[in-house]
């Protein structure tokens, strides 16, 4: 499902999240096991981390059954999944995939009426650009927003530990000890803001050849690329790796290890909003609603908070969570002022040519 580097890490002890996704395991169907003909229960095609009990706690009551599941690694591979006939009922992309699955044909909008917690988000987050559909209804349902930064060992980088900057990604120095994300979206957006460039509009010539060569730079430092949270945590907790581009939630597993990390803020930090869309072809509309309103409870926030550092899009639910557990999180009460704070991440303009980019520059460094 994920390609990662050749060379495996030690294998640390056992986080508690990483525990509770052993055990939602029991119940995961993979996205390359076919769907049975006859399946009752509305599917939620999902981030790999992101299919834990709790966000389907309201559905199992309603329903007194378990939604399937089948996770995905990166929004690419999903994409290609579903293109390729895999067809599950409820998927979970960041707004800036939306309008390509959208335009192939892949989704259906969603009827906010039919969500009992949409009350529970603020206007900011109910109305985001390009979401509305028509009839009121809406193509996203937002879920958590976060952060896309860079996380290092603060005892084997030092010098960078007062630091909120890029720079250690290409700093020679930590050649052979960096690690990248997979996707894309990710790591060019980086790379383009690192040269002060913006990412979301499109590449000039000489723009091109500067995010080439500054990508085949930071390809030279990587140690390994990967989608997969678990690879990329050990690689940092074995000390194999010193720095990583990551989200919230691999930060969050990094502290809960005891591991002397930082999530850098350095200025125009990525954020993005996540959530869920509706396929076109979904057996039930109204179980997938329902999915996607168990999702987002507040339940699911306290989760996400807690045990993830994400923000919930469910702001109200943030009354009811310890300031202790907020404070641990890094995270501000304001999601306005924090979606203001830093670089929206937003669809990239000729995406799939910076994929055929980075694809040639990593098979050129070995990556």
């Amino acid at each position: 499902m994920i390609n990662t580097s050749s060379v495996t890490p030690p294998r640390p002890a056992l986080s508690s999240r990483m525990l509770l996704g052993a055990a939602a395991g029991a119940f995961l169907l993979l996205a390359g096991v076919a769907r049975p003909a006859a399946a009752a229960e509305a599917m939620l095609f999902t981030w790999e981390n992101l299919a834990e009990p709790v966000f389907f706690e309201e559905y199992k009551k309603k329903y007194k059954a378990t939604p399937e599941s089948a996770l995905f690694a990166d929004e690419d591979e999903a994409f290609a999944k579903m293109m390729g006939g895999f067809k599950p009922d409820v998927m979970a992309p960041c707004t800036y995939e939306v309008p390509r699955w959208r335009d192939a044909g892949l989704l259906q909008p969603v009827d906010p009426s039919k969500i009992s917690h949409w009350k529970d988000l603020p206007d900011s987050l109910r109305s985001l650009k390009g979401m509305a559909a028509e009839g009121g209804k809406v193509w996203f349902v937002p879920q958590y927003w976060g952060n896309t930064s860079v996380t290092i060992r603060t005892d084997l980088a030092p010098e960078y530990a007062e630091k909120n900057s890029w720079d250690i990604l290409w700093d020679p120095k930590y050649k052979g000890r960096i690690a990248a994300l997979e996707g894309v979206d990710d790591t060019f957006a980086i790379t383009a803001l690192h040269l002060g460039i913006d990412p979301y509009e499109p590449l000039s010539a000489e723009n091109e050849k500067k995010v080439r060569a500054h990508m085949t730079e930071l390809a030279q430092n990587l140690r390994l690329v990967t989608s997969d949270s678990t690879t990329l945590v050990q690689a940092v907790a074995s000390g194999e790796v010193v720095a990583a581009i990551t989200w919230n939630d691999h930060y969050t597993e990094m502290k809960a290890e005891s591991l002397p990390v930082k999530f850098m803020r350095p200025k125009g930090i990525i954020t993005f909003v996540c959530g869920f869309v509706m396929h076109k072809e979904t057996k039930s509309v109204e179980k997938a609603q329902a999915l996607i309103d168990s999702n987002i409870s507040e339940a699911s926030s306290h989760f996400l908070v807690s045990e993830m550092g994400y923000g919930p899009s469910n702001t109200k639910s943030l009354k009811t969570i310890d300031a202790a557990v907020l404070e641990k999180a890094e995270l501000p009460a304001d999601v306005d002022a924090f979606l203001a704070s830093g670089t929206f991440q937003r669809t990239l303009p000729n995406k799939d040519m910076l994929v055929q980019m980075w694809q040639e520059i990593r098979a050129m460094s070995g990556r």
